[in-house]
């Protein structure tokens, strides 16, 4: 080969060498144009996920279920304070509230709050409470978690002769969930429960200021059941804390079910003593006639 056939293979080589780096030069201008693309497309699209973020969070809040901040001592040693429940919205649309159950509800209107709470003092501090309520971040403004003890219908009564609380005349068997040391009540009382309202009380009866402390207000001392929020069934956080909340044995009794299914019969067995004399009475006054 002579030096000019060389010369014009170099020569026929360097635009292709001219050609592959023009190429990778164009793609990379492409690849960090894209980057920048995206960079800006996501700065631009951050507030719109954080507004349907907050959509969603607010309507699961509202309407299916809440992470409640425990605030007091009040249910020891089931729940301590600043643990995290989350709460069943809609399990009451299905089902009745059961003794057993733990409930948070509001006091509005009704009890005072058991832990102070001051009022946001601007729109942003009012905003972020919210925020930190839906999540259970920070305790409600008049929020209560409790214990279901009696139903409508149910007479809820302390003491038996073994110091033990009683819902129909049966005595309940809180060891499994009573904070260690605590009697049932250290107080006594008798409580009928009236229609669309129950009866609660804390776990940790000495220092809850539950349905108890409230004797002397319109409701005697019961909620009402509107007022009901949902029922906690799982603690969330801390995650070795994490557990379900089941309704104690003591509350599947079937001599306290036997003893509310009469409840219940009660009226339509007192209407068919009342009924027999008066049926009696008219036969007797028929054939005389």
């Amino acid at each position: 080969m002579t030096s000019e056939d060389r010369e014009y293979g170099a020569a026929s080589r360097r635009p292709v060498e001219d050609e592959v780096n023009v190429v990778a030069e164009d793609t990379q201008k492409t690849a960090d144009g894209g980057k920048d693309k995206k960079k800006g497309s996501f700065w631009k699209e951050l507030p719109v996920l954080i507004a349907v973020a907050l959509v969603l969070a607010f309507v699961i809040k509202s309407f299916v279920i809440q992470a409640f901040y425990i605030p007091s001592e009040s249910m020891e040693n089931t729940l301590l304070t600043n643990d995290r429940v989350l709460v069943n919205k809609l399990v009451y649309h299905t089902r009745p509230i059961e003794r057993g159950d733990i409930v948070v509800f509001s006091g509005v209107d009704s009890w005072d709050g058991e832990v102070p709470f001051e009022e946001p003092s601007n729109p942003v501090s009012a905003f972020f409470r919210w925020i930190g309520t839906a999540f259970g971040v920070v305790p409600g403004e008049k929020d209560y978690i409790k214990r279901v003890i009696g139903v409508a219908g149910d007479t809820v009564k302390c003491c038996d002769v073994q110091g033990r609380v009683t819902v129909n005349g049966v005595p309940l068997d809180e060891e499994s969930y009573l904070y260690p040391g605590d009697v049932p009540s250290d107080r006594t009382f008798e409580a009928k429960i009236p229609q669309d309202r129950l009866w609660v009380m804390g776990d940790h009866r000495s220092v809850s200021l539950d349905s108890r402390a409230h004797l002397d207000d319109p409701g005697k001392g019961t909620i009402p059941v509107d007022k009901v929020i949902g029922r906690a069934f799982v603690i969330v956080w801390p995650f070795s804390r994490a557990k379900i909340l089941p309704i104690p044995e003591t509350f599947q009794q079937p001599a306290l079910k036997a003893a509310a299914a009469l409840g219940e019969a009660a009226p339509l067995l007192l209407g068919l003593a009342g009924a027999v004399p008066l049926v009696l009475w008219r036969r007797r006054w028929i054939s005389r006639r």
